[in-house]
């Protein structure tokens, strides 16, 4: 018989009875039935029930056993007494008769139970995770994040897509997020770069000549933690395209995606052919590039209702050519009290408040009710209703201002609505892509046209056209100008942000001076890709979908945490290895760097 084992804890079945076997695991924990002791041995595997009563040799050994001590076990397999069977574990047709107990490493007192499902302070959890990972729904996790990183790179390989690695140590990012710096040994006073994404050196692969690129590939930002954000480093399926156009890369990635959610779903509905929904339309109708369209609340302006309109406060504020009024439908939500409750979370939120209308049935009509209906009056109360839809027992609210501004808090108080009123199906999947960003925007604090997202994509139109653009005189066409970038949406989290590149030097050139950098400044810090692009480039765009953020929405978590081995708190630390840490003088010398720390208050 193998030394530490001739089955693991998840293998013994009803067709074992009889065998001698041989188990080892961690001891998930001990019961005593009245002089019986139970073990619950768990191992990666799963999980077995094992006993001792005072007739086993091994009897006073598991008396001294505690929870989290690894063992072995020798024993006979035979069937559970009537009654005792556990329809919820694969072996819960049988148990184990302990004869021998080895002690292959005793634990500790444990700072944390492993047992059970209760939530511990996060220090104590990253600073003993490998306690937490023993933990059946964190492992849970990880083995999922595992399958669907199979599951990933195996529907990429079908789709034509071969997989390359771009280098870990490059060279420091202008753009984007802070860097992660390592200082050069051999070459004193220069540094290396851990990439924020292989973002350059995936467009480089299309200029070398490959066509189809991607990888689960490492990435790393100095930028401060989320909830949807690790702090440090994350994964992100990483993919690249050669003489394609927009819609060549959604056909290539919807598939992978939708076929990824379908296979982990666990019964949810996925989206079968994701929506594309334009910038714009999806701050106008959702108050965010990134909606949750599992929320049936669409917004809608408003603001002809109440231009000239007895409710004063908003017809002063359409005095403004650029103010508007919108209007969220809240279905269900027609009393006093929600509306107040609605009103005091405005409140809170740092605004005015939240003007609400809510419709009641009297008399055979539905009438609305509260300060704006009667301000604005019974005849633009009823074109409201009518124009959004409602009934009775509906309320609706309005935010006011500049669009621009109030999208901010339009988007929240939206979510707010839908999960007060449980109108949130959780029970989805909903994906969409939303398109057509803008290219550039206006910068009011220093007066200046700049870029909104991406500067490397290409525009959304004629390139001899945009040559011509004289960013002197033509401010509004240019701010009207889109670019060809795309992200997918998934329940409200973003999931990836990609485009059809700026292939051609000068284009980027001419998009760089409308944005106000000189030329001069575009080849000082990307001097390397202009080069590669003025040597023949094609035509290529990509995605990156975030790899953290798709297993955590698969997983039904809303922390990133729990789907990562090994996270950092969200001060980028390691409470497990310590770090970061401090080094010895003598390895800073090697490095020819001297520290300057900050004066300790």
């Amino acid at each position: 018989m193998h030394r530490y084992r001739s089955h693991t804890c998840g293998a013994l079945r009803a067709s074992d009875i009889g065998q001698d076997v041989r188990l080892s695991g961690w001891v998930h924990r001990i019961r005593d039935h009245g002089g019986v002791l139970f073990i619950d041995l768990r191992d990666h595997y799963g999980l077995s029930q094992a006993l001792a009563d005072p007739d086993s040799p091994a009897f006073k050994q598991v008396e001294k056993l505690h929870a989290e001590w690894v063992i072995r076990i020798d024993g006979k397999v035979r069937r559970r007494p009537g009654g005792t069977e556990n329809a919820e574990l694969p072996t819960g047709e049988v148990e184990i008769y302990i004869n021998e107990i080895e002690v292959l490493g005793p634990a500790g007192d444990l700072p944390m139970p492993v047992f059970g499902d209760q939530e511990y302070p996060e220090e104590i959890r990253l600073k003993y995770r490998f306690l937490d990972l023993r933990r059946d729904r964190l492992h849970r996790n990880i083995m999922m994040r595992g399958a669907v990183i199979d599951s990933i790179r195996r529907r990429m390989k079908e789709q034509g897509f071969f997989e390359f690695q771009t280098p870990i140590l490059t060279a420091s990012s202008p753009e984007g997020a802070r860097d992660y710096l390592v200082p050069s040994r051999i070459h004193p006073g220069k540094f290396y770069a851990l990439p924020q994404a292989p973002q350059q050196f995936k467009q480089l692969i299309m200029v070398s000549g490959f066509d189809r690129y991607f990888q689960i590939a490492p990435c790393f930002r100095d930028e401060d933690a989320r909830a949807d954000r690790s702090p440090g480093e994350f994964y992100q399926l990483d993919l690249e395209m050669s003489f394609v156009t927009q819609q060549d890369v959604f056909d290539a990635v919807e598939p992978v995606i939708k076929g990824v959610f379908d296979e982990f779903a666990n019964g949810k509905a996925v989206t079968q052919k994701f929506p594309l929904i334009p910038y714009a339309e999806a701050l106008r109708k959702y108050g965010s590039d990134k909606p949750d369209l599992r929320n049936p609340i669409e917004m809608q302006n408003v603001s002809e209702i109440f231009r000239g309109s007895g409710f004063k406060v908003f017809a002063r504020i359409l005095e403004n050519p650029k103010a508007e009024v919108w209007a969220i439908p809240a279905p269900g939500g027609g009393s006093r009290a929600f509306c107040d409750r609605m009103n005091s979370w405005a409140i809170g939120e740092g605004q005015p408040g939240l003007g609400y209308i809510f419709f009641q049935a009297e008399g055979g009509a539905v009438l609305g009710r509260g300060p704006v209906a009667n301000n604005v009056g019974a005849e633009k109360t009823e074109a409201l209703r009518k124009q959004l839809g409602v009934k009775e027992g509906d309320a609706v609210f309005f935010v006011a201002g500049e669009p621009a501004t109030f999208v901010k808090f339009a988007g929240p108080a939206r979510t707010k609505v839908g999960e007060e009123l449980k109108l949130i199906a959780k029970d989805k999947f909903e994906l969409c892509w939303i398109v057509d960003f803008p290219m550039f925007e206006w910068n009011e604090e220093d007066k200046k046209v700049d870029f909104s997202h991406n500067p490397f994509s290409m525009p959304n139109m004629e390139v001899d056209e945009f040559l011509k653009l004289d960013p002197a005189a033509d401010r509004d066409k240019l701010l009207g100008i889109k670019a060809i970038q795309y992200d997918i949406v998934c329940n409200g989290v973003e999931l990836s942000s990609g485009a059809i590149r700026n292939h051609r030097p000068d284009v980027m050139k001419k998009a760089f001076a409308i944005a106000g950098y000189d030329e001069s400044v575009l080849e000082a810090k990307f001097g390397g890709m202009l080069r590669a692009l003025s040597l023949g480039a094609p035509p290529h765009g990509g995605i990156a979908p975030g790899i953290d953020r798709i297993v955590m929405l698969l997983c039904g978590e809303e922390n990133l945490r729990e789907v990562v081995l090994f996270p950092m708190n969200q001060r980028a630390e390691d409470l497990l290895m310590g770090a970061p840490s401090e080094v010895t003088p003598k390895q800073l010398r090697e490095l020819h760097i001297r520290l300057n720390l900050p004066v300790k208050a």
